[in-house]
């Protein structure tokens, strides 16, 4: 029976000799067992399969990955990010708006959002104030951050510190700060056997291959298609040859693929590590020797953050399309503490997993830990343009068929 976590055994494990929390949940399809789920596909349209040995009968299976380390990370700081947007959760955060005018498509880029977090070359290409963020007095803590003094960083954008981070993009190159990942999460499906996929689609005109070729029209005519039957002025066929089906028009021919798999279960494992996490030192004031009261309050949010974190993004099973996975009970945490006996095990849920991170917080902005608002950047002119040209290559490009 699992007991619910406290923040106090939070503490006492960040600051004793746990080795980690850890989280094993086993999830169906939730079409049921024996329905198909679509893993991600790779480089040339592969899957991810491997063979795992199973350590309790020592069988190889057949597994294919439904979730990598990387995609969990992003659904988990996305979690992070709607319970910051709707006020339950406060966290530090850098956003550069691309709301200029020239762009035809407008949007926001966060911390939580962009592929290198803090490190990333668009907070690196905008500016704070009138001085580009990597110049300023902000942008300069990622000069100096270490695991010695992760000060700066933990104030300025905590979650790099559980999710990694490497400046590589900085003044430094590849000699940029660089932290380990603290929190890690994968989904794997079990007994895995790939399937077939169908594709056809019955166009209601039916419009025949043979009423074409179809040519390329001026995309800036707006009073008609962007395709025209006239071979007027030596037009290009539209697309590769013309055929309707290169606007969308005709009938799709059926054919069968290889796609999907019938899985027996599957498993997502989460490990938070607070051996890493202990690595890390939180200096105060520009001093040497950090206060080791102030490192476990610096390392109990940071845990409390990953535990959040994993906890608000589990119950989001929807990971793509045709892959809706639906948990066979409660996730319980355990804690790896002594070899020599089980693992204690805790229940968290989600409204409880936010109450402790508001304590652990407070508990650290009282040791005198830095823990910033949000900071709001500009994108330099040069960036904004940049972007503004991709954009209308994209559309471009997307008029085209290419």
């Amino acid at each position: 029976m699992a007991e619910q976590l406290s923040l106090k055994e939070i503490q006492q494990a960040v600051a004793g000799t746990a080795a980690a929390f850890r989280c094993i949940t086993e999830y169906q399809p939730a079409g049921g067992p024996g329905d198909k789920v679509f893993p991600p596909t790779y480089e040339g349209g592969k899957y991810a399969e491997e063979d795992r040995v199973d350590p309790e009968t020592g069988e190889v299976r057949k597994c294919v990955l439904l979730d990598s380390v990387q995609s969990q990370a992003n659904r988990m700081e996305l979690a992070l990010l709607e319970v910051h947007r709707n006020g339950q959760i406060a966290l530090p955060l850098v956003v550069t708006r691309f709301d200029q005018e020239s762009l035809p498509k407008k949007f926001t880029v966060s911390s939580l959002e962009a592929p290198h977090r803090i490190a990333d070359a668009l907070f690196r290409d905008s500016m704070l104030e009138g001085v580009m963020f990597r110049k300023s007095d902000k942008g300069r803590i990622l000069d100096n951050a270490d695991i010695r003094n992760a000060t700066g960083l933990f104030g300025l954008c905590p979650t790099a510190l559980i999710f990694g981070l490497w400046d590589s993009t900085g003044p430094r190159g590849g000699l940029g700060a660089k932290f380990q990942r603290a929190l890690v999460s994968e989904i794997v499906g079990y007994d895995a056997v790939q399937g077939k996929k169908t594709s056809s689609r019955i166009d209601p005109a039916q419009i025949m291959l043979g009423a074409g070729p179809l040519f390329s029209r001026n995309a800036n005519d707006t009073t008609s298609p962007d395709w025209t039957l006239s071979n007027e002025q030596g037009r290009k066929k539209l697309g590769k040859d013309g055929k309707p089906s290169e606007a969308n028009h005709g009938n799709v021919t059926p054919g069968i693929t290889d796609g999907g798999f019938t899985i027996s279960k599957a498993s997502q494992t989460t490990v938070v590590s607070l051996t890493a996490l202990r690595r890390l030192r939180f200096p105060l004031n520009g001093e040497a020797q950090p206060d080791p009261k102030v490192d476990v309050a610096a390392r109990t949010v940071l845990a409390t953050l990953a535990l959040t974190a994993a906890t608000l993004s589990r119950n989001d099973g929807d990971l793509r399309s045709r892959c809706l996975l639906f948990p066979q009970g409660d996730a319980a945490w355990e804690l790896l503490d002594n070899p020599k006996q089980a693992p204690s095990r805790y229940e968290l849920d989600v409204a409880s997993a936010i109450e402790l991170l508001g304590q652990a917080i407070a508990e650290a902005k009282g040791a005198g830990l830095p823990w910033e608002g949000e900071i709001e950047l500009k994108p330099h002119d040069e960036l904004v343009e940049l972007v503004r040209r991709s954009q209308e290559l994209a559309t471009a490009a997307g008029a085209e068929g290419e």
